[in-house]
């Protein structure tokens, strides 16, 4: 089944070459998904296609409206309901934090728009009224949600059977089983005295599945010792 995206964004401009390009290109080519960017000043109906204005109470910066977001989602989405056309995710830094997890869930729902807040951010009236949830991608300031969109978007992309050139890419790469996937090594095997260990030039498969387990578990001890304990990534080394 294709994996179908949409985006809603005030620079579409900005996604033309990102999906043109590598496998999500390349996925869009075959079929394997589809993206359609939309331009919500499509929806705004004044003469100066006004997407924000200043925030009530005061303050820096300008917020998104009410109007055209609302009238947007909805004509892309439906209201809110068990009769969506697809599942309405906004790029918030006030979202849930995203996770490998949290892509494979939002894959398995298939068809997906993505809003991308600018300015200070979306009127709460949008959020109530016509998002199913929010999610962001960590705990830094972004001017807006379509870098995140695209994060998503690459992120569900590779997750579609058949995308990638070998399917266990999608496994064993970093946060496959919660773990940080360890060292890579490629040619040539001495470079500036620093050599590729010997287990993986051995040509045991085995051995060398015992060595990238452990060191994969021993990176993430160091450098992300909150994924221990999650799905998978218990911390034998068997």
């Amino acid at each position: 089944m294709t994996l179908e995206i949409q985006v809603l964004t005030v620079f579409p401009q900005l996604f033309e070459t990102f999906l043109d390009t590598a496998f999500v290109g390349q996925a869009r080519a075959r079929g394997l998904a589809t993206v359609e960017v939309h331009d919500l000043r499509s929806w705004a109906e004044d003469r100066h296609r006004s997407v924000d204005d200043t925030p009530y109470g005061g303050g820096p910066g300008m917020v998104m409206t009410p109007e055209p977001l609302v009238p947007a989602i909805e004509a892309l989405a439906g209201p809110v309901g068990p009769d969506r056309a697809c599942r309405v995710v906004a790029l918030s830094p006030q979202g849930q934090p995203l996770d490998q997890a949290g892509l494979e869930r939002l894959g398995a729902e298939r068809r997906l728009l993505l809003v991308c807040g600018r300015y200070e951010g979306i009127d709460q009236r949008v959020l109530d009224l016509a998002v199913d949830e929010e999610v962001s991608l960590g705990d830094y300031v972004l001017s807006g949600g379509e870098i995140p969109a695209m994060a998503v978007i690459e992120g569900l992309v590779r997750l579609v059977p058949g995308v990638l050139g070998n399917p266990e890419s999608a496994q064993i790469e970093s946060f496959g089983g919660d773990l940080l996937e360890g060292p890579q090594y490629t040619r040539p095997p001495d470079y500036r005295g620093r050599c590729v260990p010997e287990v993986l030039r051995s040509g045991d498969h085995a051995a060398i599945a015992r060595w990238r387990r452990a060191e994969a578990l021993q990176r993430t001890r160091e450098r992300r010792p909150d994924l221990l304990g999650r799905r998978g990534s218990d911390e034998t080394e068997s």
